[in-house]
């Protein structure tokens, strides 16, 4: 038998912006806030992360 396949949803129950923190965090069986931390804490370096965000937001389905 094969395990059931997981797919990368937006959370539409834990979400405080768009979801996307909520929906990796359920995917990789994390704590949400944990995830909304580390976000936060790399928009402290630089790079695209709120780009790669907001790309996510639009890319990644509602549950």
């Amino acid at each position: 038998m094969t395990a059931p396949t997981r797919r990368l949803t937006r959370s539409t129950s834990d979400k405080w912006l768009g979801g996307v923190c909520g929906g990796l965090a359920e995917y990789l069986g994390w704590d949400s806030t944990l995830v909304r931390l580390l976000f936060v804490a790399s928009c402290l370096l630089p790079g695209p992360q709120f780009l790669i965000y907001l790309v996510m937001w639009v890319v990644i389905p509602k549950r």
